[in-house]
């Protein structure tokens, strides 16, 4: 038995946020097989769960970057930032109006502040947006609204005092690469924290020990499966811990050019099926 851990966004879903018929068909022929997929994600739980529902999938899910991990519904592993650690990322980032959302125990939380930092960025003249598609500037640029999985706050204090309210991962849009830069220091200087990219406009803030090598690890213990039998597949840097962890790491054909030299090999890229070819491959040959 293997445990095979496949990241979502450049890797699994398609350019068109779809996941092909071929790598479903190879997902459940995996399965079948006696094997364990699970999806980890930088994605909340609960939007990692509505796109394999929506896809007929039932997987393990590692969400937040491995810091969440649920089987059948069941919580199984759970790595929450420290309160000051939170209360301290949040100061920084009001403090350089950042834009930002926070992944929580209860959902997504955007401040009310989003649309009005994106614009302050954008009106400096220092936003690298000029390879966005009208969709992607649409989405980074229109106010977030409430829905089942987004809550909106005014003051961040609302958040940060809620007792009941757990704090796993800061995902903040970086469109200045300058400010990046400097911000990425400044969090990656806190004891308590894991710093990390899942594409040229974002960084990403969880608990030290909170990554997707973590979530791997969790269901492979879960299952009893042997780290030396897992299979990770990814094409960025918040993928790099559990590619670095597992007994086979595959970089996806479209994959960034640091994580392709690091991987034992390299599949298809997204819009090719890859993940259908690497279980083909890899696993069940």
């Amino acid at each position: 038995m293997k445990l095979i851990a496949i990241d979502l966004d450049g890797t699994l879903l398609s350019s068109k946020i779809k996941i092909s018929e071929e790598n479903i068909a190879a997902i459940r022929k995996t399965q079948e097989s006696g094997h364990v997929v699970m999806v980890c994600s930088g994605r909340a739980p609960e939007d990692i769960k509505k796109i394999l529902k929506d896809h007929h999938l039932d997987c393990p899910v590692a969400g937040s970057n491995g810091t969440v991990v649920y089987i059948k519904e069941k919580l199984l592993h759970m790595v929450s930032l420290a309160e000051n650690d939170a209360k301290t990322v949040a100061a920084i980032l009001e403090d350089d109006h950042m834009p930002y959302r926070v992944y929580t125990s209860h959902g997504i939380y955007v401040p009310k502040k989003w649309s009005q930092y994106v614009s302050e960025v954008i009106q400096s003249g220092r936003a690298a947006i000029d390879n966005l598609k009208a969709k992607e500037y649409t989405y980074i640029t229109e106010q977030p609204k409430e829905n089942d999985m987004i809550k909106v706050f005014d003051e961040v204090s609302e958040l940060l005092d809620n007792e009941v309210v757990a704090i796993q991962k800061f995902f903040i849009l970086t469109l200045d690469m300058d400010q990046k830069e400097k911000l990425s220091k400044v969090l990656g200087n806190m004891e308590g924290v894991n710093v990390t990219t899942s594409g040229q406009l974002n960084l990403e803030v969880m608990e030290k020990n909170g990554n997707k090598a973590a979530g791997l690890r969790a269901v492979a213990e879960h299952f009893g499966i042997k780290i030396e039998d897992t299979v990770a597949i990814g094409d960025n840097f918040n993928d790099l811990p559990m590619l670095e962890a597992a007994g086979l790491s595959v970089a996806m054909g479209n994959g960034d050019p640091e994580i392709k030299k690091l991987c034992d090999v390299i599949t298809l890229a997204n819009d090719e099926n890859g993940v259908a070819y690497a279980l083909d491959k890899y696993v069940l040959q």
